[in-house]
C-alpha cells in the first residue's frame, strides 16, 4: 500500500552551499548540474539476437554556480587558491531546503576542485548586479536524505552586498609610462580555465581527477580615446616595431566596489602584452565619447577578496 501522507514537494529556490563541514559558506544566486551517469555496456554474443547489457563506470558532472559577494571568506580564499594555479580541493555538500528552510536534500562531494571561473563584463553605464560563474567539479557524488534541521545563516551572509556592474576601477602599470588609474568605461567578461585529466587506476570503479595546467585569458578593456596616445605609442614601440619588452611588461589591476564604495575584492594581472587597438566609429552625428578597445594577453592574475589595500597601489615608488 501507498503511503497516506507522501513526503511534499518542494521549490527550488532554497539551497545552501557547504565546505569542509563548514555550514555557513554562504548564499549564492543559483546552482546546477550534480548529476550522477553511468555508461550502459552492450554485448551480444553468437548468433544471438539479445543484447546483454551492463553498467560502465559511473560519471559525475560539474556544479556551476552563480555567485555574488555573499559567501564567505573560506570560499573566497578557494577561488583565489585557483587564480594562483594552485589545486585546492574541498569536500562538502550541496543542501536544499523547503520554503521553511529546513533540509530536505544534500548531495555530499568529495575532492571537489575548482576548474573554471568565468567573470562578468563591467560596463560603467550598467547598474545591474553581476555575478560571477564558478564550475566545481568533484570527484564523487552522494545523494542524501537531509536531516531535516534548519539551515543556518550568519548575519554576513544574510547581508546580500550588491555588487553593481557600473561600480569598478582599473589601474595600469606600465614600467615606462607614469603609473596611471585610467577613466575605464568597460570590461569585457573572460573565463579561466584549468581543465582536470581523469585517470583510471586500480579497482577504483570512477575515476580520479588531476587539474591540468590554468589558461589565463586575453583582457579586453576600453578607454576614452583622449587616454589612449600613451597606449597607442606604447604598442607601436613593442607590438608594431617589434622592440624587446624583458622590463617594460604591463601589470595593473582590476577593483570593484558595493555601492558605499567599500572595496569588494582585486584582480591582479602580470606580464600585459597590448596586441590589439579598435578605434570607435566615427559618425557626424554622434554625440558619445569617442573610446578605443585595447586587448591585452596576461601571463598571470591573482584574485584579493577585501585584505588587498588598493590605495598601496598608488603609494611613492
Amino acid at each position: 500500500m501507498p503511503s497516506q501522507n507522501p513526503p511534499r514537494a518542494y521549490s527550488g529556490a532554497h539551497f545552501n552551499l557547504e565546505l569542509d563541514h563548514d555550514k555557513e559558506v554562504g548564499l549564492f544566486r543559483s546552482i546546477e548540474g550534480g548529476g550522477v551517469k553511468v555508461d550502459v555496456l552492450s554485448y551480444q554474443a553468437g548468433n544471438s539476437f539479445e543484447a546483454i547489457k551492463q553498467l560502465g563506470k559511473p560519471k559525475f558532472e560539474d556544479f556551476k554556480i552563480q555567485v555574488g559577494m555573499s559567501m564567505s571568506s573560506v570560499f573566497y580564499e578557494w577561488i583565489a587558491e585557483f587564480f594562483r594555479g594552485g589545486c585546492t580541493r574541498k569536500n562538502g555538500a550541496v543542501v536544499a531546503a523547503d520554503f521553511y528552510y529546513n533540509e530536505r536534500a544534500r548531495r555530499e562531494f568529495t575532492n571537489a576542485m575548482i576548474t573554471e571561473l568565468a567573470f562578468p563584463k563591467l560596463d560603467a553605464s550598467d547598474k545591474n548586479a553581476a555575478y560571477m560563474n564558478v564550475t566545481i567539479c568533484p570527484e564523487e557524488i552522494k545523494f542524501v536524505k537531509g536531516s531535516g534541521q534548519k539551515l543556518q545563516f550568519t548575519e554576513a551572509n544574510a547581508a546580500q552586498k550588491l555588487w553593481a556592474a557600473c561600480n569598478f576601477a582599473m589601474l595600469l602599470d606600465p614600467k615606462p609610462l607614469e603609473r596611471s588609474l585610467l577613466r575605464c568605461t568597460k570590461i569585457e567578461g573572460f573565463t579561466l580555465k584549468q581543465k582536470p585529466i581523469e585517470y583510471h587506476h586500480g579497482f577504483q570503479r570512477w575515476a580520479s581527477k588531476i587539474p591540468g595546467r590554468i589558461e589565463y585569458p586575453n583582457l579586453s578593456f576600453t578607454i576614452p580615446e583622449a587616454d589612449a596616445q600613451p597606449l597607442f605609442e606604447h604598442m607601436a614601440k613593442h607590438g608594431v616595431g617589434g622592440a624587446p619588452m624583458p622590463i617594460d611588461e604591463i601589470n595593473g589591476s582590476i577593483s570593484t566596489y558595493d555601492n558605499a564604495n567599500k572595496p569588494l575584492f582585486h584582480l591582479h594581472f602580470f606580464g600585459g602584452r597590448l596586441l590589439n587597438a579598435t578605434v570607435d566609429k566615427s559618425d557626424a552625428g554622434s554625440e558619445e565619447f569617442k573610446q578605443v578597445k585595447f586587448e591585452m594577453a596576461i601571463e598571470k592574475m591573482d584574485f584579493a577578496y577585501e585584505k588587498y589595500e588598493f590605495m598601496k597601489l598608488m603609494e611613492d615608488e
